[in-house]
């Protein structure tokens, strides 16, 4: 495969996710705002503390209010990393190359791309209720996605798009854990209240994960939601499985399943992987759950830099297309 496709194929994987992932931490502050208590004001900072885009908001927006942040997160075209932008660069990637992806990939990634761009001119989102554009951004990506897992053939390319999506999952799951790290940051005193018990529901909705989490592990405990989001090995969106699946992805991609490794992207996911696979929650807690969540995105950061050193080859330009925030 020729690594510009390759490249594409990628890095569409990628900015679908981030884009899905966006409108996921919204739905953090939305599900929090759905059982607040009337006297508990809204926060919208840790939205943007946790995706790293701190600088550059304060450089264009003055205040942390509702809109400014909906804006800046859905539709600010100049945030490399907003819904728009990211919709905008997984349908460019997909142009071109078109002929390597089916008819309704292509189809269902363009009415993504218009139902965003009409959303963002007719701003309706202001004076209306944005939860349901926010649900639509997940399910038109989540119907991309089971098209392409009913239908597309399992070849380089599959693998590259997969590889791409659960590096990105990875890393924003990690960033949604975080959000909680800020929100209780100026308020210590709440850990173990009732207000704590909101506040990691809000995360589990938003991951999808609440059900699924009470039918795993029971009652909502701190230590066990981490552990979840983190650890779990059959969660779809936890960084465990998210990094055992990218491994794979690699593996399918160099033709190599046994044991060791090929290139500096299978050693370095798969040190990652054994690392996750033989830490514990407490490991984690003790460590301290913010301080482990940066080293982990920078391990990812590792890897996503290492899968293009080695089938792009493309330096020079990476980080203008990996416009994350570390």
């Amino acid at each position: 495969m020729l690594s510009r496709v390759a490249n594409s194929i990628y890095w569409m994987g990628r900015y679908l996710e981030r884009a899905e992932n966006y409108a996921r931490f919204m739905d953090v502050n939305f599900n929090l705002m759905l059982d607040l208590p009337r006297d508990q004001k809204e926060q919208w900072l840790p939205l943007i503390q946790v995706t790293g885009d701190s600088g550059y908001y304060s450089e264009h927006y003055t205040g942390y209010d509702r809109n400014d942040i909906i804006h800046f997160m859905a539709f600010d075209e100049s945030n490399p990393n907003s819904i728009i932008s990211s919709v905008s660069k997984a349908r460019e990637n997909a142009r071109e190359i078109r002929e390597n992806i089916i008819k309704e990939t292509w189809e269902k990634l363009n009415e993504l791309f218009h139902y965003v761009n009409g959303m963002a001119k007719s701003n309706d989102w202001m004076d209306g209720d944005p939860i349901p554009f926010f649900t639509g951004v997940k399910e038109q990506i989540l119907l991309i996605n089971g098209i392409g897992f009913a239908t597309v053939a399992r070849t380089e390319s599959w693998y590259f798009r997969l590889l791409g999506m659960f590096l990105e999952r990875a890393d924003k799951t990690s960033r949604i854990v975080d959000v909680k790290y800020h929100i209780l940051l100026p308020s210590p005193a709440l850990v173990g209240s009732p207000m704590d018990y909101l506040h990691w529901s809000a995360l589990l909705k938003s991951v999808s994960g609440f059900n699924t989490y009470r039918r795993l592990y029971g009652n909502l405990e701190a230590s066990k939601v981490v552990e979840f989001l983190i650890l779990n090995d059959v969660f779809p969106r936890s960084v465990f499985h998210c990094i055992t699946e990218a491994e794979i992805c690699l593996r399918n991609i160099s033709g190599k399943s046994s044991r060791g490794f090929t290139n500096s992207s299978e050693k370095t996911i798969g040190a990652l992987r054994s690392k996750l696979e033989f830490t514990s929650v407490n490991e984690i807690i003790d460590f301290g759950l913010h301080q482990y969540i940066d080293q982990l995105q920078a391990k990812i950061t590792d890897i996503s830099n290492n899968v293009n050193d080695t089938f792009f080859q493309l330096k020079n330009n990476f980080a203008s297309q990996n416009s994350m925030q570390e």
